[in-house]
């Protein structure tokens, strides 16, 4: 089987085997998760120098740390020695990082400090080469951290390229940008990395059915009328609302769809109108009438614009993926504000939230039919409104009504060509091993 055979020439059919097949994954290690951009954390959780959080970049626990300099480090969370990491807290603020082995200590921008055996020794081993290996390329734009194994890779800003337009029409409402609160709810799927980013790159279209029970009828008719997808490099996504001019505050705010908004009383939605009423100012006219809802940036960051919620698909196999979430509040905002609108996220998503429990359930049920047997000759539809998408005058990237699945087309284009990259024979395994449902 070729690579070329999990997604047609224009991504209009996508095998069932990218979805479970262990060659397929192991290819996307090489090809994406060695090559790409990953996001590590938000420089409000390392404000302070020894401050610290853990991160993945695909299945390698990384240590993202604010060093004594305050510049940010991010290092392999594996001792140098023997292997085992040093670092076990979630989160925290501490001088040293300690092995439990054998005491190798190491500061928190990953050099080596101190090995006790040394005293014993004649030769002394040097330290300055053994300290924890370094993520190569750590960049930050709007306080977002994000990490690259590829040393050689594009700068982030030309990376993230028109996808930054859509972002900022978030992050630039904001005098102050943004915070993220405490530390992510993390929770494991048993379903493959690709179908959450898919979910939240651009299918809005699955509420009505989907979450019917929640969502009413007149947001769906909302997103039906002046909804659009952009994809302004392929691989990110945009799906949002453009609200018309003259729209009232109420229905265009940030924030008023959430229930901390609903239920939170005059204060939250003055605080809400009041950074509206400056929207078109910070952002431009178009941008402030814009009304998010769901963005991704590949490979595998998710950004919910309504519930205000960052997410990592982080992969555990082709079977199962760590999902980690967040929420993000105004890092300026009152702390009694915050506490409301904290309340948008955590309503609805997170792993006790409504919708992200038929989320789950839904990605789940795909990676199961997915792996059925006897089907891998009926792969899976992606070709509505194919050729559709088209340039926009005011706006960056190709757009369509939300009803296309062009922002997955592109995604899996760019998926298939990474894979082909690091593939030379552009061959898979023919008896590569499917995991099973017994394996889950």
């Amino acid at each position: 089987m070729k690579i070329s055979d999990l997604v047609s020439d224009d991504a209009a059919y996508v095998s069932r085997k990218a979805w479970t097949d262990q060659r397929v994954y192991e290819l996307e290690k090489k090809g994406i998760f060695a090559k790409a951009w990953l996001f590590l954390g938000h420089e409000s959780q390392i404000k302070n120098p020894g401050d610290f959080v853990q991160a993945y970049m695909c299945e390698t626990p990384i240590i993202l740390a604010r060093g004594e300099d305050r510049k940010i480090y991010a290092s392999i969370n594996s001792c140098s020695h023997r292997g085992l990491p040093v670092c076990r807290a979630d989160h925290g603020n501490t001088k040293r990082f300690l092995c439990p082995y054998h005491n190798w200590s190491y500061r928190v921008d990953g050099s080596l400090v101190a090995i006790p055996q040394e005293k014993l020794l004649t030769n002394k081993p040097d330290k300055s080469v053994l300290g924890l290996k370094a993520v190569p390329r750590v960049e930050s734009w709007r306080g977002m951290i994000f990490g690259c194994f590829d040393e050689s890779v594009q700068s982030l800003d030309s990376y993230l390229g028109d996808m930054r337009f859509y972002l900022d029409a978030f992050f630039e409402r904001f005098d102050n940008g943004i915070e993220f609160i405490g530390a992510p709810h993390r929770w494991t799927i048993n379903a493959n990395w690709k179908l959450p980013m898919e979910n939240q790159l651009g299918d809005v279209n699955h509420g009505p059915f989907l979450h019917s029970a929640v969502i009413p009828a007149e947001a769906n008719e909302e997103i039906f009328s002046v909804g659009w997808s952009a994809v302004p490099e392929p691989g990110h996504g945009a799906t949002f609302r453009l609200m018309p001019e003259g729209t009232d505050n109420a229905h265009v705010a940030w924030g008023m769809e959430g229930m901390g908004a609903i239920l939170g009383g005059a204060e939250i939605q003055e605080y809400l109108f009041e950074i509206q009423a400056k929207a078109a100012e910070r952002v431009g006219n178009i941008r402030s009438r814009m009304k998010g809802l769901t963005y991704g940036v590949y490979p595998n960051l998710s950004f919910l614009w309504s519930n205000t919620s960052f997410k990592v698909s982080h992969p555990r196999g082709p079977n199962k993926v760590e999902y980690w979430s967040w929420a993000v509040v105004p890092a300026d905002a009152p702390d009694a504000i915050k506490k409301i609108l904290r309340t948008n996220y955590s309503s609805f998503f997170g792993p006790g939230g409504i919708l992200e429990q038929e989320d789950s359930e839904a990605w789940m049920q795909q990676y199961l039919g997915s792996n059925i047997d006897f089907a891998d000759d009926k792969p899976y539809f992606y070709g509505l409104g194919l050729g559709e998408e088209k340039p926009h005058p005011d706006l960056p990237g190709m757009l369509s009504v939300t009803a296309n699945e062009y922002y997955a087309r592109a995604f899996f284009s760019r998926w298939r060509s990474a894979l082909e990259a690091v593939n030379d024979s552009r061959e898979l395994i023919a008896s590569s091993k499917q995991v099973s449902a017994d394996d889950i």
